[in-house]
């Protein structure tokens, strides 16, 4: 597989598991409630993420399709988490970005 393939299935997983960490750590806030939107977003990312890295492994002509849809979502993600203070959050945001970022470079190529 090309590196660009290799990199954003890397950056794919590394974001599906910050956004299950994420998840996890906001039903334990406070707050939970105020978090309800980053709690979706992290578990909708989580799954997109892991789909295009599926789509990825077997080559699918639609790889690069699915992957335009995963950078969105992951771009929607890490602005909803980036809006909290929690490190949970920020880790995960930063994760989203990389993964927005490697995700439109591999539908690109």
């Amino acid at each position: 597989m090309p590196s660009t393939v290799d990199d954003c299935l890397q950056a794919c997983e590394t974001c599906a598991d910050a956004c299950d960490r994420c998840a996890a750590a906001c039903l334990k806030e406070a707050d939970v409630k105020m978090m309800a939107r980053c709690i979706a977003l992290d578990m909708d990312c989580a799954a997109m993420c892991r789909a295009a890295a599926g789509f990825m492994a077997r080559g699918s002509e639609f790889a690069a399709r699915v992957c335009q849809l995963c950078a969105a979502l992951c771009e929607s993600c890490a602005e909803e988490c980036g809006k909290h203070a929690h490190a949970h959050c920020q880790d995960c945001a930063a994760a989203c970005r990389a993964c927005a970022s490697a995700c439109r470079e591999m539908a690109a190529a």
